[in-house]
């Protein structure tokens, strides 16, 4: 122990090494094992925010961790307060968020005996963590701490479980934070080898048709600045996951948008024709191949991660570049710039072929006929009058495409989703969360009527707590997504997906109900009208109902499963390309 360690108990330890950490918030609740930590919780200076639901705290930690890239924090007791920690945890750990999450557990003695609220977390989680921790001796808690929030942090960003036994809390210890943390075995790669910096420049240096495929961890190693660069160095077509928007400007003009199921049909394609796919912190995720035997064909493969067991899991790598993006990038831009001055490759042609794409197909969408509202405009509009310092987080479904295709994302960070797990209520907790950590920022939560009926508690925690965040519910008075699929697959036999929700609830009195101002839309003059209303009130969280056309669909798409190469958009499901073309 250092010199100026102290006695206090368990519980005092746990604040105190959160406190050492740096954390400044976390969202929780109370209960039996955990209380002993909430006493001194009481007098610290940490923020304290106290949500309606677990679930809500695991989001909104994950929401403040992707709005700042600081660890995100939630605090839970045992058994169902930690359980329904599990799909938050899963989330972050499947998009790679840096949350730790702390969890009360039964006393040591009776760990294994099905004490009253027992369950064993760290089993449960062990599969959708990075690593966890169980805690049975009050002096191994500040290691346990400093331990989670390095790994939380460091190498592949990820969710770290500390769960802590109550009489692991009540017990007195020496209090001591460590100075570093050093843990054998774990020692994320930084540096891309050399060797293999020099082979990715050539393959760049000899290719006519490449491709920069970016996904989220460019964002998660604040890599934007060196992106531009050597996207600007080699001219080359850029595309963005769903999880990379905003990384690289929407108005850049090397910007083809972004590829996958509902990608636009110069990405997909751009990445079916090319000649080499330069993958900086992508993983051949299955939304973005396709059918991934069928994915690019003709590409040579560059795979720059920081995560090695990504390399080849999906897509066998030509270059292997290991180590953090930002400084993989740096490396090669002086490598190539060598390479350059052997042998510079023409784009034009590919140009001419990609921006022959761009123009025939671009994003757009059809009026419905019957005078009711387009959801794609209501998002087109909100993006365009909110701006793009606004931060937009999204739940899953039709909503979620439509905002990732009709709002210009300029800046990283500013695009918040769940996109591995695909977690319906995500929105509303993620976006508190964000606003938390962002609060000079505008934060709206773009919901659809399923997922908001999922997480709208956590709008009582933000009328309590004085987070005014911004909700547009996207009514189409169905699970949207899945009536989608329904007309395409299933001959329109609708089961189970109507929500009735233009009728009950009434989500502007619901939001009243939780102390928000409720507001509704029913017609495109009602729009920037309501929109600018939300906006201009900052003093409460607003809901705003959207009534929109309920049969409204997500263009362009690729059926699950299918190839790429087979990119519709239309309902007559007619592939844009047949089979010569591509």
């Amino acid at each position: 122990m250092s010199k100026d360690s102290q006695t206090v108990t368990g519980a005092q330890s746990l604040v105190n090494s959160l406190e050492a950490a740096g954390v400044d918030v976390m969202f929780g609740i109370p209960g039996g094992a955990i209380l002993p930590a909430y006493d001194p919780i009481f007098d610290s200076k940490i923020r304290h925010i106290l949500v309606r639901h677990e679930q809500g705290a695991g989001h909104a930690a994950t929401g403040y961790a992707q709005a700042t890239g600081r660890v995100g924090v939630c605090i839970a007791t045992s058994g169902p307060g930690a359980t329904n920690l599990v799909t938050p945890l899963a989330d972050a750990q499947m998009d790679s968020v840096p949350i730790v999450a702390i969890t009360g557990q039964v006393a040591s003695g009776s760990i294994g005996t099905d004490a009253f609220q027992e369950a064993d977390i760290r089993g449960i989680t062990m599969p959708v963590t990075k690593h966890n921790f169980l805690i049975t001796d009050a002096k191994d808690i500040s290691r346990a701490i400093a331990e989670a929030f390095h790994i939380a942090a460091t190498g592949r960003p990820g969710a770290v479980l500390v769960d802590i036994a109550k009489d692991a809390l009540q017990n007195q210890t020496e209090f001591s934070y460590p100075s570093q943390v050093k843990l054998a075995g774990y020692n994320p790669i930084i540096d891309a080898l050399p060797e293999a910096i020099r082979d990715a420049a050539r393959l760049i240096a000899e290719s006519s048709r490449p491709v920069l495929y970016v996904g989220g961890g460019a964002i998660k190693s604040n890599a934007s600045k060196e992106l531009m660069l050597l996207a600007e160095l080699t001219g080359a077509p850029v595309v963005t996951t769903l999880m990379a928007l905003g990384v690289f400007p929407v108005s850049h003009q090397q910007n083809l948008g972004m590829p996958g199921m509902h990608g636009t049909v110069a990405a997909v394609t751009a990445l079916q024709k090319a000649d080499l796919l330069i993958t900086l912190g992508a993983r051949f995720d299955d939304r973005v191949t396709g059918k991934l035997s069928s994915f690019a064909p003709h590409a040579k493969i560059i795979h720059a991660d920081i995560d090695p067991a990504e390399i080849g899991k999906n897509r066998i790598a030509d270059v292997a570049l290991v180590g953090d993006l930002s400084r993989t990038i740096k490396s090669l831009l002086p490598a190539l710039k060598d390479e350059y001055k052997k042998h510079r490759p023409d784009l034009a042609a590919w140009w001419s072929e990609c921006n022959s794409w761009r123009t025939a197909y671009p994003l757009g969408f059809d009026e419905p006929t019957d005078g009711s509202l387009s959801p794609q405009y209501v998002i087109q509009r909100l993006g365009q009058i909110a701006g793009p310092d606004a931060i937009y987080v999204a739940g899953v479904g039709q909503h979620q495409m439509w905002s990732s295709q009709f709002i210009n994302y300029e800046k990283p960070r500013t695009w918040l989703n769940s996109g591995g797990l695909g977690t319906m209520g995500y929105a509303v907790p993620a976006a508190m969360g964000a606003k938390v950590g962002a609060p000079d920022k505008v934060v709206w939560a773009i919901d659809g009527d399923g997922c908001f009926q999922m997480t709208n508690q956590e709008l009582v925690t933000c009328a309590l707590n004085n987070i005014p965040i911004k909700v547009a519910i996207i009514n189409n008075e169905s699970l949207g997504m899945v009536r989608q699929w329904q007309t395409l697959f299933y001959e329109g036999r609708y089961s189970n997906t109507q929500l009735h929700s233009k009728r009950i609830p009434d989500f502007a009195k619901l939001g009243e109900a939780m102390g928000c101002v409720g507001l509704r839309a029913e017609s495109k003059e009602d729009v920037d009208r309501v929109i600018n209303e939300a906006m201009a009130i900052n003093d409460r969280p607003v809901v705003v109902d959207f009534s929109v056309h309920k049969d409204a669909m997500v263009w362009p798409m690729v059926a699950a499963g299918a190839s790429n190469d087979l990119i519709t958009v239309a309902r007559s499901m007619a592939p844009v390309w047949d089979s010569q073309e591509l």
